[in-house]
């Protein structure tokens, strides 16, 4: 414990001296706690794939990466009075310490439900939050705020269909798809940019729909998309003698084809 206190504090102390107008990185004294939110996002995201990957060598780095943007956030809060690194360590250990009264106080549960329930109750007692008119929406307009859009949409739908917010069956769902669909196309056709833009948004949201009605993970499933279409472009490269923008769309199309029986072949 000593060593990780140690190494926590020389990290605080490398942060403060990249920061410090004395002798400082430009760098690092240019930014803001909001231009450095690109990079918290990116770093979680890289800790994720590391995590996915079993990467063993790779979390341990990615984790410090993670680390440096906490530091270096409570560093410029700091700067300007408002809180410190102990704040937000002592913050959070007072939070998990209240909302686990079955390990810190007397309180029993029989499993992970309970805990989870608690959570959720001590949470609402904590931020004020009493039943009222609008307290349900208050809560899934959180989820827009905080999350990444792919996951707030299906958390907010799976919150909206616990509550009776939900179609009896799976061709709703479908015609709901096609609706949107429909929309969306009309809104290329003759809208605006903007009705364009709201219109592929609830198309998006009726393709989630899908996904939940097919327990599915969409972020999973885009993941995998995206992944195996660099996988494609790398086997094109691996056999062109030119850069692939030197090809017309029907070679292209061929070197494409290729590749993807290549890959469902090893896979296979």
């Amino acid at each position: 414990m000593d060593g990780s206190l140690a190494a926590l504090q020389e990290l605080i102390q490398v942060v403060a001296r990249l920061r410090s107008p004395d002798g400082g990185c430009p760098w690092d004294l240019a930014q803001t706690a909001e231009s450095l939110i690109p990079y918290v996002v990116e770093e979680a995201y890289e800790v994720v794939d590391a995590i996915r990957e079993g990467d063993r060598e790779g979390i341990q780095e990615e984790l410090g990466d993670l680390l440096l943007q906490v530091v270096l956030q409570a560093q410029i809060a700091g700067e300007s009075g408002d809180f410190n690194l102990e704040a937000v360590v002592r913050g959070i250990s007072q939070k998990l310490i209240r909302r686990h009264p079955h390990v810190f106080g007397d309180v029993s549960v029989q499993g992970v439900d309970e805990v989870r329930q608690n959570w959720e109750a001590i949470k609402a007692q904590e931020k004020g939050e009493v039943p009222q008119k609008h307290q349900f929406s208050t809560k899934l307009a959180r989820y827009y705020r905080t999350l990444p859009p792919l996951m707030a949409a299906m958390k907010i739908s799976e919150k909206a269909a616990a509550v009776g917010f939900e179609w009896e069956n799976i061709d709703g769902v479908w015609a709901k798809f096609h609706e949107e669909l429909g929309e969306f196309q009309q809104a290329l056709a003759e809208e605006t940019p903007e009705r364009q833009q709201a219109e592929l948004g609830d198309l998006l949201f009726a393709v989630m729909q899908l996904a939940r009605w097919h327990d599915l993970d969409p972020s999973a499933a885009l993941q995998g998309t995206n992944q195996r279409f660099v996988q494609r472009l790398q086997k094109m490269e691996a056999v062109v003698d030119r850069p692939l923008s030197d090809y017309s769309l029907d070679e292209l199309e061929s070197l494409w084809q290729q590749a993807k029986a290549q890959i469902a072949q090893e896979q296979s």
